[in-house]
């Protein structure tokens, strides 16, 4: 007879280890999406750098476009144009390539706070809306708090080797106080 404080006890199956959260998020799956996310967006935004620089696939270049900026209350008009040029070009490409992805997002996420405050805000639907630029700007923002993914230029820099949400906030925060510098010059 067994006494009733004496059970037999089976072995415990080892449980499976714990996922980090980063290692959760490094799936192939993961990784893939946000490389097609970063070379959309930051293809699609180098592409509008390039029609202010260069006046490539229909653009204004800098001429052109330095007007649209003086028109739209910008002091020096080509030098906005420029700046806008080449940070729409450089900030596509790092995203696009994952290098210096939380500098890269933010700058884009900086110049198209500026192009929301240009377009204006009166409908949210195309043609006369804001919907095409904020969706860019959410993007290049996932894009910075979240890091590249795997398949990025990142991966051999060794600050940024693995994300760090701080690099992304204070990227943002950047992006953000610059594109409100830029606002108040604006007449």
């Amino acid at each position: 007879m067994t006494s009733p404080s004496v059970t037999a006890t089976k072995p415990q199956a080892a449980a499976p280890a714990a996922q980090t959260p980063l290692a959760a998020l490094s799936r192939p799956g993961h990784d893939t999406g946000l490389l097609l996310l970063r070379l959309v967006l930051g293809l699609t935004m180098a592409g509008h750098g390039v029609q202010k620089l260069f006046g490539w696939f229909g653009g204004g270049g800098i001429s052109g476009t330095g007007q649209f900026f003086t028109a739209s209350g910008y002091p020096a008009g080509d030098a906005m144009a420029v700046l806008a040029g080449l940070t729409e070009t450089l900030g596509g490409l790092g995203l696009a390539a994952g290098l210096l992805t939380p500098l890269a997002g933010a700058a884009v996420v900086g110049t198209l706070i500026n192009a929301i405050a240009v377009h204006g805000t009166g409908s949210f639907f195309a043609p006369a809306g804001f919907e095409y630029e904020l969706l860019l700007t959410a993007g290049a923002a996932a894009l910075t708090l979240t890091g590249p993914g795997r398949y990025a230029a990142d991966r051999f820099l060794p600050v940024l080797r693995t994300q760090r949400p701080a690099h992304g906030a204070l990227a943002l925060a950047l992006g953000v106080v610059l594109a409100a510098v830029m606002l108040l010059v604006r007449n």
